[in-house]
């Protein structure tokens, strides 16, 4: 039995430096995509001061994001980071392709509330929008990733809610 765990991470947790903060045994393993699933903005996080990102099922859509593997030790912080207990986040294991067509299972994150409507990011309403670190850390992440050029260009569509006050993650992204 293995002591290691695949986790597709597809919000701030593609950043190293922040996925390196409660999970210090992940290491990158590849990239990968999400099939039938969207990326969206729902559940205001006080650490953040905007809302984080999720992921919703919907058809003919795909979410890109960074495979990590972590020591079994990290699932319980990884749990923890992502507020399982709080019921915010809830685990579940996905079938994660890689872009060489490899087929990966991997733990992702799902919010347990689902936005009502879908809307496209670039027009989401100021409260559904992520604060500015947050969504900075996600692009960061993402190019630190080395994800497809066009989803960069897509994440970087995202509107930020302007939010300008302190931030309780931990760390001092902002210097990343």
């Amino acid at each position: 039995m293995s002591n290691k765990f695949l986790y597709f991470a597809y919000g701030s947790n593609m950043l190293m430096k922040r996925i390196h903060i409660n999970n210090p045994t992940a290491i990158r393993k590849d990239i990968g995509f999400l099939k039938n699933f969207r990326l969206d903005f729902l559940t205001h996080s006080k650490r953040w001061g905007g809302c984080s990102a999720t992921i919703v099922p919907t058809k003919d859509y795909v979410v890109w994001g960074a495979i990590w593997e972590l020591d079994e030790c990290n699932m319980c912080t990884l749990d923890n980071q992502e507020g399982v207990a709080d019921k915010l986040y809830f685990p579940l294991v996905v079938d994660i392709e890689t872009v060489t067509g490899k087929i990966l299972k991997c733990r992702v994150y799902q919010q347990c509330k689902n936005p009502d409507e879908h809307i496209k990011l670039h027009l989401l309403p100021i409260h559904r929008r992520p604060s500015p670190l947050y969504l900075e850390t996600i692009i960061k992440g993402a190019h630190e990733s080395h994800l497809p050029h066009d989803y960069i260009k897509f994440l970087e569509t995202i509107p930020p809610n302007g939010y300008m006050g302190e931030y309780d993650i931990g760390l001092p992204l902002q210097e990343v």
